[in-house]
């Protein structure tokens, strides 16, 4: 008889925990969730899930969610754990599996946490990995200590089992270009939020959804797959996939490439990284290859989309500067969906900030240094900003 894997599910409410709970609910005999968290923003939503998957603890981040969801879970034997470390403790409380599905640079004191504990940490929250550099990898007890749910990572994962890594070339990412694939500068300059969230393959949050289509996501999944894989940056290529059924590929010295072909279901990199190495069976519906169907791939316009640029420019700075482009986006992402600036202000602002960025060389990376890097960048992209 297979014991369930203890899973704690960070960011359950989001999109990738909501998915997250339809492959674990579907799959009881797998997995065992024991813990939960969220923002705060669905409270009840929220209790509704733990009440379902009979967890034993509750983390929340807004203290103001704190009165109704005790409320919602009045009868239950619930922990709640409040604050902005919630996620964090819960995190670093032993589960055989943590999924970080937290959004934004917060996650990385809940991935740090989770590798302390020795749990697997199944890891959708690329930010932390990008803003903690060489910090996470120094952090894992363990080579295959870090799963990433990712679907570009996740296939790039899958792909490498195809030899060793003396035989690997180069990585090569795909992206499906987003809504304004083969639109020029003029014609991105007027672009709405609305417009902007409007993706034409993935359902996801907004600020993911906003990067998406700027090619930030990418930008940041380069460096990712940089430190996940460790290889050099200048050994990952990004083409434009806008069918988005391969995931990524693995090009390999003898000129063969591998690569993971599924239609865009996140369920199925979400099952992965739950139950790494093994695969659960009937998570997605797979390819129909009895189906006409044309795949195409075209080179990345890095003039209209520059983001991926400022990628490589920024791994290879310093290792502050990729926290520096991350916090310096997410501020930019934020005023861009308040209306206060333009579509094309977001990449131009996070170029300025990266430029005046002193830099940490990473034989002196702390936390304290990443944390000093990230509140720059943010104060000095509002200065920018508030001049445009």
């Amino acid at each position: 008889m297979t014991i369930p894997r203890t899973v704690a599910l960070l960011g359950s409410t989001g999109s990738i925990g909501t998915q997250a709970v339809d492959v674990i609910t579907r799959n009881p005999d797998r997995f065992d969730v024991v813990g939960l968290s969220a923002g705060g923003g669905d409270v009840a939503l929220l209790a509704r899930q733990a009440v379902e998957l009979g967890v034993a603890v509750v983390a929340v981040a807004d203290p103001r969610a704190e009165a109704p969801l005790r409320e919602l879970l009045a009868g239950h034997d619930v922990e709640v754990l409040v604050g902005p470390d919630a996620s964090k403790e819960l995190a670093g409380r032993g589960a055989d599996v943590v999924l970080n599905g937290v959004t934004g640079s917060v996650g990385l004191g809940p991935t740090l946490a989770a590798l302390a504990a020795g749990s697997t940490l199944a890891l959708a929250n690329k930010e932390s990995l990008v803003v903690g550099g060489t910090l996470v990898q120094a952090a894992r007890l363990r080579d295959d200590q870090i799963v990433p749910v990712d679907s570009e990572h996740s296939a790039i994962a899958q792909s490498l089992r195809g030899g060793s890594r003396p035989e690997v070339r180069r990585l090569i990412l795909t992206a499906s270009g987003g809504p304004f694939r083969g639109r020029t500068l003029d014609d991105v300059k007027a672009v709405t939020p609305q417009q902007a969230l409007a993706h034409p393959t993935w359902s996801m949050g907004p600020v993911v959804t906003i990067n998406s289509s700027t090619l930030m996501n990418k930008g940041l999944e380069l460096i990712e797959a940089h430190l996940l894989f460790d290889v050099p940056i200048d050994d990952i290529t990004v083409v434009v996939h806008p069918q988005s059924v391969v995931h990524s590929m693995v090009e390999f010295v003898d000129g063969s490439t591998i690569a993971q072909a599924s239609p865009p279901d996140m369920r199925l990199p979400i099952a992965l990284g739950l139950s790494w190495p093994e695969r659960v069976a009937d998570v997605a519906p797979p390819c129909d290859w009895t189906a006409a169907a044309t795949w195409t791939f075209e080179p990345l316009d890095e003039e209209v989309f520059g983001a991926v640029r400022l990628a490589r420019a920024a791994a290879a700075a310093s290792a502050t500067h990729p926290a520096v482009y991350n916090a310096a986006n997410e501020e930019c992402v934020a005023a861009f969906l308040d209306g206060r600036i333009g579509f094309l202000d977001i990449v131009g602002t996070v170029e300025r900030v990266l430029d005046e960025h002193r830099g940490t060389p990473a034989t002196d990376l702390s936390l304290d240094a990443v944390l000093a890097a990230e509140t720059w960048a943010r104060a000095r992209a509002h200065e920018v900003l508030a001049r445009r």
